[in-house]
């Protein structure tokens, strides 16, 4: 009989542990129903509650895509690649992709609309050497660039996984790094995607289509009262109608786990 009370013990601190980070089956279900091959990561700001599927992909390390106009944005307002949120950088009148990119842009319109262009301008203004500095001190990912600056986080050599990105989430949440305060009010008000008298959420979508099999990314945190929770979701994107999926799965994980 005493040896059995200690091996119920180990058993529950298993069980307990394997909850909390272990696969989480109503996500694994909701993917499985989606037909999409991913993960997400969802955790509160105090980490005491953190739901996962796929555990392993979460911790692999893929191209953020657009997701890195998060920091980019910081990094070049805190270099002054650009003065603030509304200096405008003019369209040089060449086709550059999706109809919102055909035209002037300014950190107001170029983040929403994933303006790549406008970014890339920017990431000339800020330079490779710049970066890698940020990159270390923000932790973020691997930390590298490769050797072309303005497309090192669409086909370079710049990885973090969907367990990288909400650390980073987080901190950036809680201002730990040296930017001004003003650039994280900008950036803050940029990532609204929805908004309603219970909840708002901030995000970014990404999609790196120069890989196989392409990756697509919607990472981003809930404010919803006095509780913020963060998400990062990658899928892999087999066609185009893929894409919509991103966005689709996390909110309904986030409604599965109460959140919104």
């Amino acid at each position: 009989m005493n040896k059995i009370v200690p091996f119920i013990a180990v058993l529950l601190i298993i069980i307990t542990v394997s909850s909390g980070y272990g696969e989480d089956f109503d996500l694994a279900h909701l993917f499985k129903s989606k037909g999409a091959s991913g993960t997400i990561v969802i955790s509160s700001l105090d980490g005491t509650s953190t739901y996962i599927h796929d555990d392993k992909r979460a911790n692999d390390r893929f191209l953020p895509a657009s997701t890195f106009k998060i920091p980019n944005t910081l990094i070049a307002l805190e270099e002054g690649a650009i003065a603030d949120e509304k200096e405008i950088i003019k369209w040089d009148g060449k086709d550059k992709g999706l109809p919102a990119w055909k035209k002037d842009q300014s950190l107001e319109t170029a983040f929403p609309s994933s303006c790549v262009w406008f970014y890339k301008e920017l990431a000339k203004r800020v330079g490779k050497e710049k970066y890698e500095s940020y990159l270390g001190k923000i932790k973020y990912g691997n930390g590298l660039t490769g050797p072309d600056v303005t497309t090192f986080w669409l086909n370079g050599d710049l990885k973090i996984s969907a367990v990288e990105q909400v650390s980073f989430l987080k901190s950036l949440y809680a201002k730990k790094y040296a930017f001004r305060s003003s650039s994280y009010e900008m950036l803050r008000k940029s990532m609204v995607v929805d908004q309603s008298p219970a909840y708002t959420v901030r995000a970014k979508t990404g999609w790196a289509q120069r890989v196989t099999p392409q990756v697509g990314w919607f990472v981003g945190y809930v404010e919803s009262g006095d509780k913020v929770w963060f998400f990062a979701t990658n899928i892999e994107i087999v066609k185009p109608e893929d894409s919509r999926l991103r966005q689709e799965i996390t909110i309904e994980a986030l409604k599965l786990k109460g959140i919104i």
